[in-house]
């Protein structure tokens, strides 16, 4: 087994292991998915996939594939449990810009400017649980982020051929999951701070 496949593999058992417990615990009610998000996840994620293999990505994209998969079945749990439906206008900014982009790659000519396009539009799904983890950070998954940023992580390192089409949607999405995973922590720090222990 070969570094590149092995990697990929590694990244697949990543996916799995955060998805399985963060699947959980949507169903148990336990946090609550904001279900525009993973819809726009899933969906740029899935054409991304796409896009990754048509430029020679090979054994590095099959986690991206796995994910998108994955991911789209989260956004139909989000909305069955009514998961966090409490939609603001910025969401709805959010979600009309993300879903006005992807016809571009249906236009454009460029594998780089359509993978340009739905890194953008993957980012702005992050826009409504930045705005959730801002307000109710106990609500979003510390650990799940954390895994996806070290899956991504491998996910590059099992790329078969190395471009800009290939790198950008890991290596964006990872500096997401950063900026999320720090400000989840940020606010739980200060809200443990300003909450009173007891009255």
């Amino acid at each position: 087994m070969s570094f590149k496949i092995a990697a990929s593999v590694a990244a697949m058992i990543i996916t799995f292991s955060a998805f399985l417990p963060y699947i959980r615990d949507v169903l148990a009610n336990r946090v609550q998915a904001h279900v525009f998000s993973w819809v726009i996840w899933g969906i740029t994620t899935l054409v991304v996939f796409f896009a990754q293999l048509s430029d020679n990505g090979g054994a590095g994209a099959w986690a991206v594939g796995l994910s998108a998969g994955i991911t789209l079945l989260i956004a139909v749990l989000a909305l069955i449990k009514r998961g966090d439906l409490v939609i603001t206008m910025l969401d709805w900014l959010f979600f009309i810009a993300a879903l006005s982009s992807l016809p571009f790659w249906y236009i454009s000519d460029s594998a780089l400017m359509a993978v340009i396009i739905l890194t953008t539009v993957d980012l702005l799904g992050f826009g409504p649980t930045l705005r959730k983890a801002w307000v109710q950070p106990h609500q979003e998954s510390l650990v799940f982020f954390a895994l996806f940023l070290l899956r991504n992580l491998l996910v590059v390192a099992a790329l078969e051929h190395y471009s800009w089409i290939t790198l950008l949607f890991p290596l964006a999405v990872t500096l997401a999951c950063m900026a999320l995973m720090l400000i989840i922590v940020l606010r739980r720090r200060h809200l443990s701070r300003t909450t009173p222990v007891g009255l």
